[in-house]
Protein backbone atom coordinates (compact mmCIF):
# COMPACT_ATOMS: atom_id res chain seq x y z
CA UNK A 1 0.00 0.00 0.00
CA UNK A 2 1.83 2.87 -1.04
CA UNK A 3 0.92 6.56 0.71
CA UNK A 4 0.34 9.95 -0.50
CA UNK A 5 3.66 12.30 0.41
CA UNK A 6 1.99 15.19 2.82
CA UNK A 7 1.16 18.42 1.55
CA UNK A 8 1.74 21.46 3.45
CA UNK A 9 0.30 25.20 2.81
CA UNK A 10 3.63 27.48 3.28
CA UNK A 11 3.80 31.14 3.77
CA UNK A 12 6.71 33.01 3.64
CA UNK A 13 7.84 36.68 4.37
CA UNK A 14 10.89 37.36 2.59
CA UNK A 15 13.06 40.36 3.29
CA UNK A 16 13.54 42.24 -0.27
CA UNK A 17 11.91 40.45 -3.42
CA UNK A 18 11.40 36.32 -3.22
CA UNK A 19 13.12 34.51 -6.17
CA UNK A 20 9.52 34.03 -7.79
CA UNK A 21 10.97 31.94 -10.77
CA UNK A 22 13.04 29.55 -8.54
CA UNK A 23 9.91 29.07 -5.96
CA UNK A 24 8.10 28.30 -9.51
CA UNK A 25 10.23 25.55 -10.92
CA UNK A 26 11.48 24.26 -7.69
CA UNK A 27 10.23 20.36 -7.22
CA UNK A 28 7.13 19.70 -5.36
CA UNK A 29 6.08 23.33 -5.12
CA UNK A 30 2.32 24.30 -6.43
CA UNK A 31 -0.34 27.31 -6.90
CA UNK A 32 2.44 29.82 -6.27
CA UNK A 33 1.00 33.26 -5.32
CA UNK A 34 3.28 35.91 -4.54
CA UNK A 35 2.45 39.30 -2.65
CA UNK A 36 5.06 41.93 -2.53
CA UNK A 37 6.95 40.07 -0.16
CA UNK A 38 4.95 37.21 0.72
CA UNK A 39 5.15 34.05 -1.00
CA UNK A 40 2.19 31.38 -0.98
CA UNK A 41 2.18 27.93 -2.15
CA UNK A 42 1.72 24.02 -1.16
CA UNK A 43 4.29 22.30 -0.72
CA UNK A 44 4.37 18.59 -1.74
CA UNK A 45 7.12 15.89 -0.28
CA UNK A 46 10.37 16.92 0.90
CA UNK A 47 11.02 21.12 1.52
CA UNK A 48 14.40 21.16 0.57
CA UNK A 49 13.64 22.07 -3.41
CA UNK A 50 11.41 24.71 -1.89
CA UNK A 51 13.89 25.56 0.72
CA UNK A 52 17.04 25.60 -2.06
CA UNK A 53 15.27 28.07 -3.90
CA UNK A 54 14.96 30.53 -1.24
CA UNK A 55 18.45 30.36 -0.96
CA UNK A 56 19.84 33.73 -0.29
CA UNK A 57 16.43 35.51 0.60
CA UNK A 58 16.54 36.42 3.90
CA UNK A 59 13.51 35.10 5.66
CA UNK A 60 11.74 36.82 8.24
CA UNK A 61 8.54 34.17 9.00
CA UNK A 62 7.85 30.93 7.74
CA UNK A 63 4.73 28.82 8.78
CA UNK A 64 3.47 25.77 7.22
CA UNK A 65 0.39 24.00 7.80
CA UNK A 66 -1.47 20.60 7.14
CA UNK A 67 -2.87 21.49 3.34
CA UNK A 68 -6.23 19.51 4.34
CA UNK A 69 -6.59 22.01 7.69
CA UNK A 70 -9.36 24.59 6.87
CA UNK A 71 -8.19 28.50 6.83
CA UNK A 72 -9.51 30.74 9.25
CA UNK A 73 -11.12 33.71 7.31
CA UNK A 74 -9.46 36.42 7.27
Amino acid sequence: MSTQPPTQRVEVTCLGTPPTQLIERASGVSEVVIEGQVVRCLVTGSFQPFLEALRGCEVITLQATPAHQKENTR
